[in-house]
């Protein structure tokens, strides 16, 4: 049983209090999340910016297009540099993930950084390896090019 991790490093031309706007709102997280993973944020209690010990709820539809209820809770945050989020229910048998922002001449470097565990044993390694990951860099990839279209290419 394996904690698997993934990364993402994209720099934004914009400044990091425009970016920390943008990615501290639960909002924005289904216009960077691809059509084809059917995320929608469902809880209507979250506020307009993240803060410690919130809960978000989702609905998504990341495989096969069975759906699935998620619940994810803001754990950390330290405006303008960091926060993180650990699933407290849905597909994962551990999932936390870190957003970390830090100026850079000329924009923002945004860091993903993902730890997660599928159920299943070694069953749940053999699919995290494939199928997870796979879903994980396509979504990531979906989320670098969206984010370039809102806010330009980073010189």
């Amino acid at each position: 049983m394996s904690v698997h991790s993934f990364k993402a490093v994209q720099c934004i031309p914009v400044s990091l209090q425009e970016a920390w706007a943008f990615f501290s709102s639960p909002v924005n997280l289904q216009a960077i999340t691809p059509p084809d993973v059917h995320f929608r944020v469902t809880s209507t209690l979250h506020g307009e910016s993240i803060y410690p010990g919130q809960i978000i709820e989702y609905k998504i539809k990341p495989l096969w297009g069975i759906e699935w209820y998620w619940m994810t809770e803001i754990t950390h945050v330290e405006p303008g540099r960091y926060f993180a989020d650990e699933q407290r229910y849905g597909p994962y048998s551990l999932w936390h993930h870190q957003h970390h922002f830090k100026e850079v001449p000329g924009g923002v470097e945004m860091t993903d950084i993902v730890h997660y565990k599928i159920p299943g044993r070694w069953l749940g390694d053999l699919v995290a390896g494939r199928l997870v990951e796979k879903k994980l860099q396509q979504i990531f990839a979906f989320r670098f090019k969206t984010i370039e279209g809102l806010f330009g290419k980073y010189p």
